[in-house]
C-alpha cells in the first residue's frame, strides 16, 4: 500500500514542543489526514470530532483488530518501532471486535465496578502522602519522575494484589513503557512477566482485587485472556491519569483563572481537570481503528488496512464545533462508542485526590517551568517535566501508612 505524503509528524521533539502546530496542519488537509506516527510508520489521523464521532460507533466498516494493518503484516513497520508497544495484536478487549469484546469487556466492567471509590480515594492518599514526604523537606521536586509517574503505578499495584516483592519491578516495567523509547517492548514483555506471576500467586491464593476477580468470574477468562485484560488496565489506568495528574496541576499553578483561587478546593480542582479533557487530552492520538474494506469517512478516501487514529487531542480543540464550556463532558477524552473508556470513575478519583492531596500538603508552591515540552511520542499528551519550588517542610512532618491491600 502507497501512502500520500503525510502532512504532519506526530513524535520528535517539534512535535512535543508545539503539537497545535501539527494539528493545525492535519485540519487544514481534512477531517481525516495522512500523517507520520514513528520513523517510517504512518496512519490517517481524524482531527474532526463530527468525524470521529462517526467512526467510533460504526463498528461495521471499523475494526480494532490490528492484524489488519496491512503495512505492519508486509513487513513494512520497523520491528523495533516504538508504537508497537501499544499498537501491536494482543488477546484483549482493546483489540476485539463484536461478542468476543463485549464477553471481554463485561468481565473488565464487573472488575472494575467492585472497586470501592472512598477505599481508592484512601489508597491514593496514602501513596500520595508517602511520595511528597520524600521530597517535601528539600523545598523543591520534578513532580513528573517524584510524583505524578509514580502514584498511579503504587495505586494499580495494590488493586492488581500485587505483592512486595514485585511492586519494584513493576514500577520500572511501567515507566519503561511511559517513556515509549527503544526499549518500549521489553519493557511491556517485562510488565507481562510480572502480571503473569500475580496470577499464579492470586490462583492460589485470591484475595481482595482485580486480578482474583478476574479470575473469578463467570465469563470464565483464560490466564492468558486475564493477562492481556491487565496490561490494558495497567497501561490504561496509569500513563494516561499521570498526564492527567501534571496537566491538571500546571493548569491550576499557572492560568490566571486558577491560580489566585486554589481555596475554591475540589470545586476549582474538578473543573481544571475538565478543562484539561478538552484543551490537553492526556490520550492525544489513539483509539487505533481499521478500515475492513476500502471506504470513505466524510468524503476522506480510506485504504483498508490502515491504521486510523482518533485525535483525542485535536478534537477537543475543533475549531468547528461550537464551545459548549469545559463543564460540559461531549469530549471525546475517555473515547466514544463500545471501546469508551471503561474507568473514567476510577480515574477521576486518583487524579483529584493526587492534586488535592498535593495543593494541601505543600506551601506556597509555584512552578518553576510552565512551559515545558510534551514528552515524545504519538499516543500521549504530557508534560516532560514539571518543576516546583515551596516552603520546605520538616523531614517527618508527614504521617505515613500502609494501605494494607496486599493480599
Amino acid at each position: 500500500m502507497t501512502h500520500p505524503v503525510p502532512v504532519a509528524r506526530l513524535f520528535g521533539a517539534a512535535f512535543a514542543a508545539r503539537p497545535e502546530d501539527a494539528y493545525d496542519a492535519l485540519r487544514a488537509a481534512g477531517p481525516v489526514a495522512w500523517a507520520e506516527i514513528a520513523d517510517g510508520v504512518h496512519a490517517l489521523v481524524v482531527t474532526s470530532r463530527r468525524a470521529a464521532i462517526t467512526l467510533l460507533n460504526d463498528t461495521a466498516t471499523y475494526s480494532k483488530d490490528s492484524r489488519l494493518w496491512t503495512a505492519l503484516e508486509q513487513g513494512h513497520v520497523p520491528a523495533d518501532s516504538p508504537v508497537l508497544a501499544l499498537m501491536a495484536f494482543r488477546p484483549s478487549l482493546l483489540y476485539a471486535d463484536g461478542d468476543h469484546h463485549a464477553r471481554l469487556r463485561h468481565a473488565m466492567n464487573d472488575c472494575l465496578a467492585r472497586i470501592n471509590l472512598h477505599e481508592l480515594q484512601e489508597i491514593t492518599q496514602s501513596h500520595a502522602r508517602q511520595l511528597i514526604a520524600d521530597f517535601a523537606h528539600h523545598g523543591h521536586a520534578e513532580l513528573m519522575s517524584q510524583y505524578a509517574d509514580t502514584l498511579p503505578l503504587l495505586v494499580f499495584t495494590d488493586l492488581l494484589g500485587c505483592p512486595p516483592q514485585l511492586v519494584g519491578r513493576m514500577v520500572t516495567a511501567c515507566q519503561g513503557m511511559i517513556n515509549a523509547g527503544p526499549a518500549a517492548a521489553q519493557s511491556a514483555a517485562d510488565l507481562a512477566h510480572c502480571l503473569a506471576e500475580i496470577i499464579g500467586m492470586k490462583s492460589r491464593q485470591p484475595g481482595h482485587d482485580c486480578t482474583s476477580w478476574m479470575l473469578t468470574h463467570p465469563a470464565q477468562l483464560t490466564h492468558e485472556e486475564i493477562l492481556h485484560q491487565l496490561v490494558v488496565l495497567v497501561g490504561a489506568g496509569t500513563i494516561p491519569t499521570a498526564a492527567w495528574i501534571a496537566s491538571g496541576l500546571r493548569l491550576l499553578l499557572s492560568d490566571g483563572d486558577y491560580a489566585g483561587n486554589l481555596t475554591g478546593g475540589a470545586v476549582t480542582v474538578r473543573r481544571a481537570m475538565e478543562q484539561v479533557l478538552w484543551v490537553r487530552s492526556p490520550m492525544a492520538n489513539f483509539s487505533v481503528h481499521y478500515a475492513r474494506h476500502d471506504t470513505k469517512l466524510h468524503d476522506v478516501p480510506i485504504p483498508a488496512g490502515a491504521p486510523i487514529l482518533i485525535s483525542h487531542a485535536a478534537t477537543g480543540t475543533d475549531p468547528s464545533m461550537p464551545h459548549l464550556g469545559y463543564d460540559n463532558r461531549s469530549h471525546l477524552a475517555w473515547s466514544a462508542g463500545p471501546h469508551r473508556c471503561p474507568a473514567d470513575s476510577q480515574a477521576a478519583v486518583i487524579a483529584q485526590t493526587a492534586i488535592e492531596t498535593l495543593l494541601d500538603q505543600l506551601w506556597n508552591l509555584d512552578l518553576t517551568d510552565s512551559h515545558a515540552p510534551n514528552r515524545h511520542g504519538p499516543f500521549h499528551q504530557c508534560p516532560s517535566e514539571l518543576g516546583i519550588h515551596f516552603r520546605p517542610h520538616p523531614a517527618n512532618a508527614f504521617a505515613t501508612a500502609s494501605t494494607g491491600r496486599h493480599s
